[in-house]
C-alpha cells in the first residue's frame, strides 16, 4: 500500500483573485512516485472551518505526512515553519469577515508545537537546487497559523505517527506585480520546491543539524 501525502493549500484572501498555495498544490494533486501518492486539498481561509476540512481530510486520508502551504505576501523565500503557536490574533478579516483578536486556537492546549518535518534538511535540499529557502520562527497568527497549530494538535491527540508541518510561500509574479517592491516566486519553482519537500520528508527521519536561527 502506497503512503499517503497530504498537501493542502488556501483559497485567495484579503481581496486578492487567486492564491499560490493552492495553485501549486493542485499541480501536485496524484502525483506518485515510489512508494507514496499525493492528494490535495483546498483550505477555506475561515477561522474554524478551516480546521475542520483539514481535519476531515487527515480522518479520512490517514496520511503519513502532512503539508500545509500558505501565501505571505512580503516573504521572499519558501519559508519552512518551525513553530505553531495557539493565539489567532488576525491583522485582516478572515473570508468570513471575522477578525479574531488574542483567542486560543484549543483551549487549555499547550502554548506551541514544534513541526515535526525535517524543516532543515528541507531548506537544505532546496538551497541546493537553488530555489530560495529559509527555517522561519513565526507563522504569524492568522489562518495559516490556525491550521498549523490545530494540525499538530490533532496528531498529539491522537498519538498518531504523522508527520506534519508548514510552509509559507511568496506572492506569485502576478500578485507581485500589483504590490510593487514584492518580492515573488514562479509557479513551476514553488511546485518544484514542494515536490523537494515531499522527497525530503521521506527520506529524513532526522533532521539535519544546521544553523538555521535569527539574531534577533
Amino acid at each position: 500500500m502506497k503512503k499517503i501525502i497530504l498537501l493542502t493549500g488556501f483559497e485567495p484572501f484579503n481581496k486578492e483573485t487567486t492564491n499560490p498555495s493552492w495553485e501549486a498544490v493542485r499541480h501536485l494533486d496524484g502525483w506518485h512516485e515510489g512508494d507514496f501518492v499525493v492528494h490535495a486539498r483546498q483550505l477555506p481561509v475561515v477561522f474554524g472551518h478551516a480546521l475542520k476540512v483539514v481535519h476531515q481530510a487527515v480522518e479520512e486520508l490517514q496520511p503519513s505526512i502532512v503539508i500545509a502551504v500558505g501565501q505571505a505576501g512580503g516573504r521572499v523565500d519558501m519559508s519552512v515553519e518551525r513553530i505553531a503557536i495557539n493565539v489567532d490574533d488576525a491583522p485582516i478579516p478572515d473570508n468570513q469577515q471575522r477578525q479574531l483578536v488574542d483567542q486560543p486556537i484549543v483551549n487549555g492546549g499547550p502554548a506551541a508545537y514544534f513541526s515535526t518535518l525535517p524543516i532543515k534538511a528541507i531548506v537544505h535540499e532546496l538551497r541546493e537546487a537553488g530555489l530560495p529557502a529559509s527555517v522561519s520562527q513565526t507563522a504569524g497568527t492568522f489562518v495559516c497559523n490556525h491550521v498549523f497549530y490545530g494540525l499538530m494538535h490533532q496528531a498529539h491527540e491522537w498519538g498518531t505517527t504523522m508527520r506534519a508541518g508548514f510552509i509559507h510561500i511568496p506572492y506569485s509574479p502576478q500578485q507581485a506585480a500589483q504590490h510593487p517592491g514584492s518580492a515573488s516566486m514562479k509557479l513551476e519553482d514553488v511546485v518544484e520546491g514542494l515536490r523537494i519537500a515531499v522527497r525530503t520528508t521521506l527520506a529524513h527521519t532526522v533532521d539535519l543539524r544546521e544553523a538555521g536561527g535569527l539574531t534577533h
